[in-house]
């Protein structure tokens, strides 16, 4: 499949024989979603069943879905693992007036619809979620190519050209043949497919675009450059090359496309440091003793992405730590514990964090990768010392306090880390970082480790909260006992004793179970 031409909001691609227009169908099936309308359009013989039926094919994660064109039915309903699909064919269909009778415009924002002959049904499907797909013979190749013309609204120049660019770099890296299957990806806004060729060798597709800017909040900036969130891929792939520099098992980057968003990662595999009972303790004390290694090292602030391109990793400064610390006052509070909180209540947390943060910005910085935790974690048993431990989504690192990640394992958002192996993660990291380093101090480090655990885990309340309440995803709401558990034992260490008086006053709801997980 070649793009011959780019036009605003289209795309104009040759497709050499059928299989090219079986991948395209494969590659559109990929992106749809519930309330999509793909119009297809062309002569007769032009490839407008086949097309269907190989997008039908890829839905169902069936290859041998028979899919018959329904031109004598008009329309075919299928149950897939992606929801409804309708399949239509209006060719016999003389009237717009005639789909009300058949249905075909009846709930089409649940379902996805397939349509052939579009022309037939006038204005009766809505112009905003519909691709137009109009299908031609190849002049150049007439027995066997296609020109298949794609054009779509506003909703649509996003998703396609990202789809194209990922066929574009598939193919490109060697790729064109493997199967792709989507992987369920986590909170945010990055998607991913596992390729799989036809010898069993896989490899990922990462699909991170450009981050849109959301509204202003603060001096003029969205939350994500508060935060220092990673704004494109470059993110990933300065601090890829950054890890790997360090003999540590971050993914091999095969191909990628920087301006669209788009990777072609080794692929680390399944296996992570969890069994059935929780927390493997050896792999997490790895994990441990490998961060204790790489803040041994001077680590450099700039880091090369592409010739003449580089990534500058960001400080994970003041505005940073206090605006996630803040989450817990927009969503946590109203939405779980059922207060509004006055402003001069803020302004009193606002100034106990601020002292906290002078300790935490006090100290040397190093890398953070922020989301040191189980599910980004590969357990890789035939490597050898710290490259058993697989790294992956570590775009959002920043510069900041050394305790900060050893937090985010000993403390793991997802699972319960009980306290006594929390407490052995913390030696292991100790031990290491004395044997590199005698003046290490273990008590400070101790207590930047609660400083920077109850910031954590006071944004995590927030940010599970928000999942909830702003984006619809009741399930995070599960590990909020978990949180609320790992909040309070952080509260414990004296240093954080006008924050517990804070909390018990303001958001009492916290120490309503006092249960350790």
């Amino acid at each position: 499949m070649t793009e011959d031409s780019v036009k605003t909001g289209g795309h104009r691609l040759t497709l050499a024989g059928e299989a090219a227009t079986v991948r395209l169908g494969r590659d559109l099936a990929a992106i749809l979603k519930p309330g999509d309308i793909v119009a297809i359009s062309g002569h007769l013989g032009a490839g407008k069943s086949l097309l269907a039926r190989a997008i039908l094919r890829e839905l169902a994660d069936n290859p041998d879905l028979e899919a018959p064109s329904p031109t004598f039915t008009l329309v075919q309903s299928y149950d897939t693992l992606r929801g409804s699909v309708i399949h239509a064919d209006l060719y016999r269909v003389r009237s717009p007036d005639e789909l009300d009778d058949i249905g075909l415009i009846e709930d089409l924002d649940r379902i996805i619809t397939l349509v052939e002959w579009p022309d037939r049904a006038g204005t009766r499907l809505p112009a905003g979620r519909r691709l137009d797909i109009v299908l031609d013979v190849d002049p150049k190749a007439p027995e066997t190519g296609r020109i298949a013309s794609l054009a779509g609204g506003v909703l649509w120049r996003s998703r396609l050209a990202i789809a194209i660019a990922a066929r574009r770099l598939i193919d490109s890296a060697g790729w064109g043949e493997a199967k792709r299957d989507f992987m369920l990806g986590d909170a945010s806004t990055r998607a991913y497919e596992r390729l799989t060729r036809p010898d069993g060798q896989t490899a990922i597709l990462m699909i991170s675009p450009p981050r849109a800017d959301g509204p202003a909040i603060r001096l003029g900036k969205p939350y994500s450059a508060i935060a220092h969130l990673a704004e494109s891929v470059d993110a990933f792939v300065g601090m890829d090359r950054g890890l790997r520099s360090l003999t540590y098992s971050a993914p091999d980057i095969f191909a990628q496309d920087l301006e669209t968003g788009l990777l072609l990662i080794e692929d680390l595999g399944d296996e992570g440091v969890l069994d059935e009972s929780g927390p493997i303790p050896e792999r997490y004390e790895a994990a441990a003793r490998l961060l204790a290694d790489m803040h041994r090292h001077t680590l450099p602030a700039i880091l090369p992405v592409a010739d003449g391109r580089d990534y500058i990793v960001p400080d994970y400064d003041r505005g940073a730590l206090s605006i996630e610390t803040e989450l817990v006052l927009e969503w946590y509070a109203p939405h779980i514990a059922g207060v509004t909180l006055p402003a001069v209540t803020h302004a009193e947390f606002s100034r106990i964090w601020s002292k906290l943060f002078d300790e935490i910005l006090a100290a040397p910085s190093t890398w953070t990768l922020r989301d040191f935790h189980s599910p980004n974690l590969i357990w890789l048993p035939k490597r050898e010392g710290h490259a058993k431990l697989g790294l992956i989504d570590f775009q959002d690192a920043v510069l900041g306090h050394p305790a900060y990640d050893l937090v985010s394992l000993g403390q793991d958002a997802r699972i319960d880390v009980p306290a006594a192996l929390e407490l052995k993660l913390l030696a292991a990291y100790g031990s290491a970082r004395r044997a590199a380093d005698e003046s290490f101090d273990l008590a400070g480090f101790a207590r930047a480790y609660a400083i920077l655990g109850a910031q954590r885990n006071t944004k995590i309340a927030g940010i599970f909260a928000r999942l909830d309440k702003r984006d619809g995803k009741p399930a995070y709401l599960k590990h909020l006992p978990r949180i609320e558990t790992y909040l309070r034992r952080n509260l414990e260490h004296p240093a954080l004793e006008e924050l517990k008086a804070w909390y018990q006053a303001h958001l009492p709801k916290l120490f309503e179970t006092a249960e350790s997980p």
